[in-house]
């Protein structure tokens, strides 16, 4: 059995007995009961995904996953390709937004090259780990992004990397990516699979202009028209139209699923790795976290048609996980309430409170 036919046989619902557990404690908390909104439901489903009613916290980690793809060179982003090597490097010096927010959290970010143009493992860039499939994906247009060999080392690579932060003791993960290039990527990705058109869903990435939008979808939909045979399977979906990023968060999804570890996902384009994750296993939603609705493109659609609501909506649309961050942080915020807050029998306050 290889490693994600593993990861798909390991996954097992989260333990409603164990939500119900933490909802008594909840409830006698110093506070009205369900005072804390949506905090509290946040606690049940964590504890219901670790199977620990108690709803422990060890440590969280956010997974960047970084790669190029071929549809680039139809003219779609607004930036040459060359930004995304010149990003892997910012991110791992620490000067990028999710670089920031991770340090400001606490949080250990394992970046890694999937599959990035130019190939900087001969001098390697400290902080990143390579797990290079190959240097970019091919142009979508003309042939399938990836082969399914690709896309199964692409899907166990994250796979990997989320077990390589699980085994360091996190409990909570976080994904996000850099790849120019990519939310085309995801856009035709959303087509594929939610039947919504390339019109309602591809926004303007990091910057496109009006032509460069009308572009973008008339790409996404001569995409689609090639790859129609392979859309209803969602691994050939993601051969065809993914990237080694949007591969590799989707495995870090099924990954996490699997050791019981709640997985936040990002934004558009991390949303598009777990759409991918939740076909090749219906239940997986019930191990995640959408960490917050993105302005990019259609997203707000996409979450509505998922019937999935985001943790956070702060209207940004920058990507690298930086979304997952916070909502990560709201997460901790509501463990540390569950875990600190007294009791009424403890505090000796009357339960009556209103």
């Amino acid at each position: 059995m290889n490693l994600l036919n593993e990861a798909l046989a390991g996954i097992q619902p989260p333990d409603d007995a164990c939500a119900a557990q933490a909802g008594l404690r909840l409830d006698s908390l110093t506070k009205p009961r369900g005072s804390l909104g949506r905090l509290e439901e946040i606690v049940r489903r964590y504890a219901a995904i670790r199977r620990d009613p108690e709803a422990r916290m060890n440590a969280g980690a956010i997974c960047v996953f970084v790669a190029d793809h071929g549809v680039a060179h139809e003219g779609v982003s607004a930036y040459p390709q060359a930004v995304t090597v010149e990003m892997l490097r910012n991110i791992a010096a620490g000067g990028a937004a999710i670089s920031v927010l991770a340090r400001r959290f606490g949080y250990p970010l394992l970046i890694a090259d999937v599959g990035v143009a130019t190939d900087t493992s001969g001098d390697p860039i400290p902080g990143v780990l390579y797990r290079r499939i190959a240097p970019g994906t091919r142009n979508f247009t003309t042939e399938k992004a990836m082969s399914v060999a690709q896309t199964e080392a692409a899907l166990e690579a994250g796979l990997n990397v989320a077990r390589e932060a699980i085994a360091s003791g996190a409990t909570l993960l976080g994904i996000g990516e850099m790849g120019i290039a990519n939310s085309t990527s995801a856009a035709a990705l959303f087509s594929a699979l939610t039947g919504l058109p390339p019109a309602t869903i591809a926004g303007r990435g990091a910057g496109v202009d009006d032509a460069g939008l009308r572009r973008k979808v008339e790409v996404i939909e001569r995409a689609l028209a090639l790859h129609r045979t392979s859309l209803a399977d969602p691994l050939a979906a993601l051969a065809a139209l993914g990237g080694f990023e949007i591969a590799a968060m989707a495995g870090a999804c099924l990954g996490g699923a699997a050791l019981r570890v709640p997985v936040v996902v990002d934004g558009f384009i991390a949303t598009a790795a777990a759409v991918v994750a939740g076909r090749l296993n219906p239940g997986l939603f019930a191990h995640l976290f959408f960490g917050h609705r993105s302005s990019e493109g259609g997203h707000a659609l996409v979450l509505e048609r998922l019937g999935v609501q985001p943790i956070v909506d702060l209207e940004m649309r920058l990507g690298e996980g930086s979304g997952a961050a916070l909502a990560m942080n709201v997460i901790e915020s509501a463990l540390a309430l569950f875990r600190e807050m007294a009791t009424f029998a403890s505090a000796g306050v009357s339960e009556k409170l209103e």
